[in-house]
């Protein structure tokens, strides 16, 4: 290889020339309208959102400008006239044919895109979901020399530009008009228009009507003047009805000024499930954003509905949703405050309404109480919890109990409950949500208090023991007993409590049931499995029959000489405890209340045999 040829290998490629993107736009309008945008009717949204922008443009260089916004809608058509700032030719060319820019970020108006509700440049676009064909005549207010412009665009990607003679357009502003692509005429028909309108633009600042329907009905509810409290509540629980389909039990005002946000949250008349998402509606300067907020307000304010206005929050590329920021946090706090601030308010004064409140939402609440001790104390007196003393607050029940001891399920509540009721024990159940954690934390805002968690060990020490000379003469009974439930992993103990009716409690703990689920895995299991399963054989302690002396019952069953018949007596007293205290029952467990039934059938049945 020569050396010239040697350098041309060497030598830089020579540039190539740039290619810009091919956009299909029919793909890009079913994109939009199967995955950015949740339904065909944001078209209406996106068309009253350019006029009300366009108008507030102008209105920055002329304040005394027209403000007014009109549509005119027929089956398959929509004509939408505003007197907004207006476009020129070159205007048009560069905002309206380029997918992607907006009008809010033209020279001159950067700096006060916070004023305008579009910012995606891509609102016109959206009207493509609905309409085949879209006409849009615009005459600019900043160049008053220039004549109309036409700007016709097709869902195939075409448009054409023209200029229009002055009598076409002889004032500043635009009109959009819309010819319906098959299938979507519903959505331009007049009182589908209508519907979307008010929905959409009832807190608009302008006047916009359809026909001759004033659309716009300022001030909002809750800015309104009304005669009296007892009126304002009543207005705003009409418009709650509206809005949200139910009457509210109470009014929350959400008022944040430093954040720019008015308006009010509706409490539920019903509980709701705390898992349940809760739905706003925000109106972004007076245009409705969404109706289905979630990350409005903290998790814990799941039983309100909000409908707000704000100026300072960011909507998604949709607009249909609130984009998490710094910004959204600080309005979540700060709207989670307001609330919070409520319920301190009826606990101060007004603990009829605040009773009625926590009737229904005391969940809700106790999921605010657990993180925000200053909460905890001020509901003290008024959340309800379940105990041995009936439905009381965790204050009342403290100043009864010099121990609060509570349990943390359901299922050991009603073990011991009757039991320790009987012995001057009080109980709380903490198995429902949250409630034991409040138990928990109420030494920190209440100091000086014992809590100490109750479990089958601290029940039987407060049991009374059976004199020694009386349970040694009992030996072979008691003996008996415990070998027909050894097999189930159950100790039989014989105690003296009250109430007498109670012939026998099961009791044992958490550690009792894990070892009892792990010895019933290894009888399961292969040889493998069992011996891995036996090498984690614990020490807990294990279920416990406690055996009632001075039930009438348990002393005939005692005084039995068969062993036989006490091994069956004892597996029904068993059965019977679990079913006291709804404890589900295992296989063996069914199988065994079914053979004790059998068993004293057949003992029923044929006295000779053994009956004394």
């Amino acid at each position: 290889m020569d050396s010239q040829s040697s350098q041309a290998s060497q030598a830089p490629p020579s540039p190539r020339s740039p290619h810009t993107f091919q956009v299909d736009l029919r793909g890009l309008v079913d994109l939009l309208s199967h995955h950015l945008y949740s339904s065909p009717k944001v078209y209406l949204r996106e068309l009253l959102q350019n006029a009300v922008d366009a108008i507030t443009a102008r209105r920055a260089d002329e304040p005394g400008a027209p403000a007014r916004v009109r549509l005119y809608a027929e089956v398959g058509a929509l004509r939408v006239e505003d007197t907004g700032v207006g476009l020129t030719e070159a205007d048009v060319h560069s905002l309206l044919a380029t997918i992607g820019r907006s009008s809010k970020r033209a020279e001159g108006l950067q700096e006060a895109r916070s004023d305008f509700l579009g910012q995606f440049g891509i609102g016109l676009l959206a009207c493509f979901v609905v309409a085949e064909r879209i006409r849009v005549v615009s005459r600019s207010a900043r160049t008053p020399g220039a004549p109309p412009v036409e700007w016709t665009a097709s869902d195939d990607g075409s448009y054409t530009v023209r200029t229009l003679p002055d009598t076409e357009r002889p004032e500043p502003g635009t009109t959009v008009h819309l010819v319906a692509r098959a299938g979507t005429a519903e959505w331009l028909a007049p009182e589908r228009v209508e519907a979307l309108a008010r929905d959409f633009g009832s807190l608009l600042p302008y006047d916009v009507r359809v026909g001759d329907e004033a659309v716009t009905d300022l001030p909002a509810p809750w800015d309104r003047p009304y005669p009296g409290p007892a009126a304002r509540r009543i207005a705003l629980a009409r418009h709650c009805h509206d809005l949200f389909g139910f009457t509210p039990l109470d009014t929350i005002d959400l008022s944040v000024p430093v954040a720019g946000i008015r308006g009010v949250a509706y409490v539920l008349p019903a509980a709701v499930s705390p898992a349940q998402r809760a739905g706003h509606r925000v109106h972004l300067k007076g245009m409705l954003l969404t109706e289905r907020a979630e990350q409005l307000l903290p998790d814990w304010a799941f039983f309100v509905r909000c409908v707000l206005d704000t100026d300072s929050l960011r909507p998604t590329a949709s607009r249909e949703a609130l984009y998490e920021d710094e910004t959204l946090a600080a309005v979540r706090e700060a709207l989670g405050e307001r609330i919070r601030g409520w319920l301190t308010g009826l606990a101060a004064g007004d603990p009829e309404r605040l009773a009625a409140f926590l009737a229904v939402h005391h969940l809700g609440v106790k999921s605010l109480a657990r993180h925000d001790r200053e909460m905890l104390r001020t509901m003290l007196p008024w959340l309800p919890f379940e105990t041995t003393d009936g439905r009381l607050s965790l204050e009342e029940f403290a100043q009864r109990h010099p121990v609060v001891h509570f349990t943390r399920t359901v299922e050991e509540y009603r073990q011991v409950a009757p039991i320790a009721s009987a012995q001057g024990i009080g109980v709380i159940n903490g198995g429902y949500t949250y409630d034991s954690e409040l138990v928990e934390a109420l030494p920190s805002v209440r100091p000086g208090t014992v809590v100490a968690e109750l479990d089958a060990e601290t029940v039987t020490a407060h049991l009374d023991a059976v004199d020694p000379a009386e349970e040694l003469a009992l030996s072979g009974f008691l003996a008996a007993a415990r070998a027909r439930l050894d097999p189930l992993g159950c100790d039989v103990v014989l105690r003296a409590f009250h109430p007498l009716s109670v012939p026998a409690l099961h009791l044992d703990d958490r550690d009792a049931r894990h070892e009892q689920a792990r010895a019933d895995a290894e009888a399961q299991a292969d040889d493998l499995w069992a011996g891995i399963l036996g090498s984690l054989r614990g020490s807990a302690p294990r279920a416990r029959l406690v055996l009632n002396h001075l039930n009438p019952l348990v002393r005939r069953i005692s005084a039995l000489p068969d062993a036989e018949l006490i091994g069956t007596a004892t597996e029904s007293l068993y059965g019977q405890a679990l079913l006291m205290a709804q404890r589900p029952l295992r296989p063996a467990d069914s199988a065994l209340l079914n053979r004790a039934f059998i068993g004293l059938l057949e003992w029923a049945t044929h006295p000779e045999d053994g009956r004394a």
